[in-house]
């Protein structure tokens, strides 16, 4: 039966499992959930990016605010800047020894300065591996052919019209170019392009590796200036991108996913203006203020990042990235053949079918709320926590895709599970309803495990209280005044103690019976039943004026708490039970209730409860006490009120006395005592103090023994 049943559940999983993943397939495929799944993309970046061995070898040379300054202040230079201005950085290149300085900044018009301004530009390019971007797009002087005096790039795809037609790559082909001016596009060793576009969410987080124009490869920026000082500049695709025995990762569009190496500045940068400066220092003999073997052997990027200028993009790890360090990033990932890559979708969706049944089979499989939290609490984080352990391994996994199964697969489960327990819920509403109060009730839907008997070993605080001369009361009222009155005061009282987490044990009569830390454990189950003792007393004073009109008698009941282990569970036969408790505490309890006669008291409790209350209350100490049924004595004590509140000079005086009293000083107690009339208490103690004055002997512990319950 046992095997029956577990296989019946592993199959509904199964089948939960399942469908849960078709559906997650289908809102991926509608491009619904991207816009989370870029959320978590952002975060696995921002929160793991690192620099890569590499990093240092790429510099960025920005032409920022501070140099847009400079050339306005010192040389007078208005925007656009002349390009000869352009030409230090050249040389300044030149003269370090780097492998390439890629631009990226557009030259598709003559210079306003005149034609001796694109010479002198062209001049410093062409004895040195300079890249320049070409515009893809419609512009002013956009064509549709290649520029026939200028030169096509070397770089050549094997297999792309196969790609091409595989894939149906029509973002790669581009119709419409705006090429730099022939003597500027002829000068450059690569032509690049710079057409980069964002996600939905407008967010850089890819790279075109290359776009298709007239039949011709042209290359991403950071492609090309990886491909600059190589001989070899074919790369060839058969079923995934490579370039001689390297692979690089791509998605189905030619697209690079970055790794970013952190927030903008990562790749070390310098202001254009230093490197001029630096240059024409070098040019007159005198020393530069940077050091040119800073850039010996590295790559270079010249781009934009002074705010008028507009070359700012957001990306995961930055809101304001310049453009230029996006060609950065990937001719860093290129470099250092961590390319993000897409993760198998075939994998992915064995692993959601995996994970959605075992969050679905846990799920069913639980008895108790702790275990469906749990499931959800287990399973919610474990796509999130994968995604981020794949980018350690260069994989894009999908969070949203396989959370989304998982989230499906337990809401499914619920309400599988709510549907099928249901049944069960309703056969204990149909078996029990004649018995248990619809609160039990509702605690066996919840949990049917309670309804075999028997219970368990727990401290708790226990309320036992009754109405002074109920029996007088109630004779002088009809039936019908009895149970309104009844209904009314053992409302008011019933609700005070639920409101603070207690658990009506029963009624007797005009008894009330109920306790704290059953059947939920309460830490501070002492402090909750003192509180509802107290709300208990202060509202019956509200309505005691009320009930006079009802009754005809001043209402007044005694109220006895312990706090002690008792045994607490289900007791009666197979047919009837109660949930209730026994135990010496509850008898304990019993006694006090019955002992406030005595004191004329109306609250008693035991030092067992108040140690617990962590002084949020005001009290004083009623005696020492030996109960009927009991050895062993008790110190009780009379709950006043809540912490902060202020205690009347009577009580003060009635502990001034009773310590001496505790002392054997009778007279002196006596004395005292005499002066409180009004306190039940302190007359009690004053009556023993003349009684017993002259018999005191080694023997006398002024414990009072009670001989009635």
């Amino acid at each position: 039966m046992a095997l029956t049943t577990t296989s019946m559940k592993l199959r509904s999983a199964l089948i939960t499992g399942l469908t849960a993943v078709l559906l997650a397939q289908i809102l991926q495929s509608t491009r619904l959930l991207d816009q989370w799944e870029y959320t978590t993309w952002s975060w696995r970046e921002k929160l793991l990016a690192q620099p890569s061995a590499y990093t240092k070898d790429i510099k960025i040379i920005l032409l920022d605010q501070a140099s847009l300054d400079w050339g306005a202040s010192v040389n007078g230079l208005s925007w656009p800047w002349p390009r000869e201005v352009y030409a230090p950085i050249i040389r300044f290149m030149q003269r370090a020894g780097a492998k390439i300085i890629a631009f990226d900044v557009l030259y598709t018009e003559a210079s306003v300065y005149g034609v001796e301004d694109d010479q002198a530009f062209a001049q410093a390019m062409s004895d040195n591996k300079v890249v320049l971007p070409v515009f893809l797009g419609e512009q002013t002087r956009q064509t549709t052919r290649w520029p026939t005096a200028v030169t096509p790039g070397p770089i050549q795809i094997q297999g792309l019209e196969h790609w091409q037609q595989q894939a149906g790559m029509s973002v790669i082909n581009k119709v419409h170019a705006s090429f730099p001016i022939d003597r500027l596009a002829n000068a450059a060793t690569l032509l690049s392009h710079v057409d980069e576009l964002p996600d939905s969410d407008g967010v850089f987080r890819r790279a075109s590796l290359f776009r298709v124009f007239d039949r011709y490869i042209i290359p991403s920026m950071g492609l090309a200036a990886w491909l600059s000082d190589k001989q070899d500049k074919t790369l060839s695709f058969d079923g995934s991108l490579h370039y001689q025995d390297k692979k690089i990762p791509t998605d189905d569009e030619g697209q690079l996913i970055l790794k970013f190496r952190g927030d903008s500045g990562t790749h070390q940068a310098f202001s254009a203006a230093a490197i001029i400066q630096s240059e024409l220092h070098l040019q007159a003999g005198e020393k530069s203020a940077i050091d040119p073997a800073l850039f010996k052997d590295k790559y270079v990027f010249f781009g934009f990042s002074a705010p008028g200028l507009k070359d700012l993009r957001p990306t995961p790890v930055s809101g304001d990235y310049p453009g230029v360090e996006v060609h950065a990033t990937v001719l860093d990932n290129l470099l250092a053949g961590d390319a993000v890559k897409t993760f198998p979708a075939w994998l992915a969706f064995c692993i959601a079918l995996v994970l959605a049944a075992s969050a679905s089979y846990m799920l069913i499989h639980s008895k108790r709320m702790l275990g469906l939290g749990l499931a959800f609490v287990l399973f919610t984080p474990i796509s999130l926590l994968i995604g981020f352990a794949a980018y350690f391994l260069n994989y894009d996994w999908p969070v949203l895709f396989v959370e989304t199964a998982i989230i499906l697969a337990l809401v499914n489960s619920v309400i599988l599970k709510y549907l099928t327990e249901g049944r069960k819920k309703r056969a204990i509403q149909t078996m029990f309803q004649r018995y248990l109060s619809n609160e039990y009730i509702e605690i066996l839907k919840k949990n049917p495990a309670l309804l075999r008997l028997g219970g368990e070993t727990r401290e708790l605080s226990i309320f036992f209280s009754d109405i002074q001369g109920f029996t007088t009361i109630s004779e002088k009222l009809t039936p019908e005044q009895l149970v309104q009155f009844l209904n009314s005061y053992l409302t008011d009282m019933t609700d005070i103690i639920t409101d603070e987490g207690g658990t009506l044990d029963k009624y007797e009569g005009d008894a009330i019976i109920a306790f704290t830390n059953a059947p939920l454990p309460q830490e501070d189950h002492a402090v909750r039943m003192c509180r509802s003792v107290l709300k208990c007393q202060r509202k019956l004073a509200e309505r005691r004026e009320e009930f006079f009109q009802q009754t005809g008698a001043w209402i007044y009941n005694r109220i006895g708490i312990h706090s002690g282990k008792v045994v607490v569970g289900n007791f009666g036969s197979k047919t009837r039970f109660n949930y209730t408790m026994l135990g010496d505490a509850a008898n304990l309890a019993a006694r006090l209730e019955g002992a406030n006669k005595f004191f004329g008291t109306y609250t008693m409790i035991s030092e067992a409860t108040k140690q617990q209350t962590d002084d949020a209350f005001l009290w004083r100490e009623t005696g020492t006490i030996r109960v009927v049924g009991r050895n062993t004595p008790v110190t009780v004590y009379e709950l006043l009120g809540f912490k902060g509140e202020v205690l009347s000079p009577a009580i003060q005086a009635f502990n001034q006395g009773q310590v001496l009293y505790k002392q054997g000083e009778l007279a002196g107690a006596a004395a005292i005592f005499a002066t409180l009339p009004d306190d039940p208490v302190a007359n009690v103690y004053w009556r023993r103090c003349l009684a017993e004055k002259d018999l005191l002997n080694s023997d006398w512990d002024g414990v009072w023994v009670l001989h009635e319950k």
